[in-house]
């Protein structure tokens, strides 16, 4: 374990080190100034080798930069790429002091970040545009973006500040309705598979805000960067991310007034996906947060949710087969070792369901 460890710090440390970083002007300061073409250079991940890039400022003030050959400067910072059939795109992240949490770990909230992160990047690097996440040209020319249907993550081991992961994502169809989207998740010294996700996606009309089905143009432009054939990130049969997720009664847990921030939209206009998984853990009992990890997540969305809007997050445990809950005890959920919790987000006043999930818990291992 700490050799493992030591050896992530080792890679991170490089790219963080000041010998790797060698930009134009060294000096601090404020709003960009006119200058001369100047050349950054950077050891990229992996390759340790140095890229020579041209940094042009188009407009004074604009901030935009081209690299070599009409890529950004991001395109050429950023440490991922399509993979060798241009099918799939992997990338590589350090994790940083902000996204860990009081198990010293990252959150689930930034590995759901990181997919959406990377999950973007392939989209920009096929061609679609940033501006509607990923969205194709025939999507803009209808005004249709693409949302969130369905996500389910699974972590095995949560890395630590500075550890290095790397992530590869495809996308694929999904019947007539929408597309989906898998992910695994690898310690990048090790190989080791630490978490896998998948999720479905269908397209909304920006101007009525409601769903729309997937027209044969817009399956073109996508499928065309899709495997030929099926690829699952979790082609088990039977497995977890294909549970449905009943209706929840009877909360054991609630938690009300919740409310968007600001930093909770996105360009699309909504509150982020990543943002609800925040909200369904905040009426978790506090005695399974303080003994147990995240093990996995799944969330079904039902309903946007603007920034105005009022929720409530309410959690029961899920009853095994054969079992009786007594009071909402969750050494009565589906596993003394591994409970399990629904969850559903409402509206408040008006009671209108947002969202269900379900999360499953394991034991945090001896410190």
């Amino acid at each position: 374990m700490l050799a493992v460890r030591g050896s992530c710090n080792v890679v991170a440390d490089k790219l963080h080190s000041p010998a790797n970083r060698r930009f134009p002007g060294g000096g601090g300061g404020g709003g960009i100034r006119s200058r001369p073409s100047s050349v950054v250079s950077f050891s990229g991940l992996g390759r340790f080798r140095s890229v020579s890039i041209r940094a042009v400022l188009d407009k004074v003030g604009t901030g935009v930069v081209e690299g070599v050959n009409g890529a950004t400067l991001a395109d050429r910072l950023r440490l991922g790429s399509l993979t060798e059939d241009r099918l799939s795109y992997k990338e590589r992240f350090i994790v940083r002091c902000y996204e860990v949490g009081i198990n010293k770990t990252a959150t689930i909230e930034t590995m759901a970040n990181l997919l959406q992160e990377v999950g973007c990047n392939h989209a920009q690097s096929v061609g679609f545009s940033t501006d509607g996440f990923a969205t194709t040209t025939s999507m803009r020319k209808m005004h249709l973006i693409w949302v969130t249907a369905r996500m389910h993550i699974e972590i095995y081991k949560y890395p630590a500040w500075s550890d290095v992961v790397e992530i590869e994502t495809w996308c694929q169809g999904e019947g007539r309705i929408g597309t989906r989207r898998d992910w695994i998740m690898k310690d990048y010294v090790s190989g080791e598979v630490i978490g896998r996700a998948t999720s479905k996606w269908v397209m909304l009309n920006m101007d009525t805000r409601r769903l729309q089905k997937v027209t044969d143009d817009v399956r073109d432009e996508v499928l065309v960067h899709c495997p030929k054939e099926l690829r699952l990130s979790f082609p088990e049969e039977n497995n977890n991310s294909l549970k449905k997720i009943p209706k929840l009664e009877n909360p054991a847990y609630v938690r009300e007034g919740l409310m968007p921030r600001r930093a909770d939209l996105d360009m699309n206009r909504h509150v982020n996906n990543v943002a609800y998984i925040g909200w369904v853990l905040e009426s978790m009992p506090e005695e399974i947060i303080d003994t147990h990890e995240l093990q996995s997540i799944t969330l079904d969305y039902r309903r946007e949710c603007q920034r105005d809007d009022v929720v409530d997050s309410l959690t029961n445990p899920e009853q095994g087969e054969g079992e009786e809950g007594t009071n909402g005890s969750a050494a009565k959920s589906s596993g003394k070792d591994f409970p399990s919790f629904l969850h559903f987000l409402r509206l408040s006043p008006s009671g209108d369901e947002i969202n269900r999930g379900r999360t499953v818990w394991r034991n945090k291992a001896p410190k």
